[in-house]
């Protein structure tokens, strides 16, 4: 019986964007990593918290959520910014590469469709910095079908703090156990 996903985004939340003056958190320390297809004399400067591996994993350990990268690193999430804090190979939703300009040409992020399709009926606790009302919207109209979803939005400037970890964990334990450990799942999900 596989517990419900946790959905992890990267920036955002492990990397917070710079405030007005161009400033990362001080929590956080730099990184100069080459993502796939990337010059390797060009590599991106990122800045991650140290301490963000500790808590994932320690809720990772509690085996209440199965956590998942849903990111546009994609697979680089786990074999780059994983690594550096520390964490295990986890597996990725597989996002394309839409030419958009903006993350909700549709009124929501455009991660969400391709999200759900995924899914399936899966439930599942997503943390990303870019949801917009249509988005939570779409989170509690699944709840309502009985596809358990929550969304947890940490400020983009400061990034992933121990209290949404905690949420995640309170949202967890409040399932029932049907939905907690869901072992049948349609669409991608099942391949995680």
């Amino acid at each position: 019986m596989r517990p419900p996903y946790l959905l992890l985004d990267v920036d955002g939340v492990l990397i917070p964007f710079p405030d007005a003056k161009g400033a990362s958190p001080a929590t956080h320390t730099r990184h100069d990593v080459v993502p796939t297809g990337r010059d390797p004399d060009a590599p991106v400067t990122i800045w991650l918290n140290p301490n963000h591996g500790t808590l994932l994993m320690q809720v990772i350990r509690t085996g209440l959520v199965t956590p998942v990268w849903c990111t546009s690193w994609r697979q680089d999430a786990t074999t780059l910014i994983g690594p550096l804090l520390g964490l295990p190979p986890l597996p990725y939703v597989d996002l394309p590469r839409p030419q958009i300009t903006t993350s909700h040409p549709n009124g929501y992020l455009w991660k969400r469709d391709h999200v759900d399709t995924w899914l399936g009926d899966a439930p599942a606790i997503w943390i990303d910095d870019d949801f917009t009302s249509l988005d939570h919207t779409w989170a509690t109209e699944r709840t309502s079908r009985g596809q358990a979803t929550a969304l947890v939005q940490p400020d983009p400037h400061l990034g992933l703090l121990a209290e949404h970890l905690v949420e995640v964990l309170a949202w967890a334990v409040r399932l029932p156990v049907t939905q907690a450990g869901a072992a049948s799942v349609t669409g991608g999900a099942e391949a995680a």
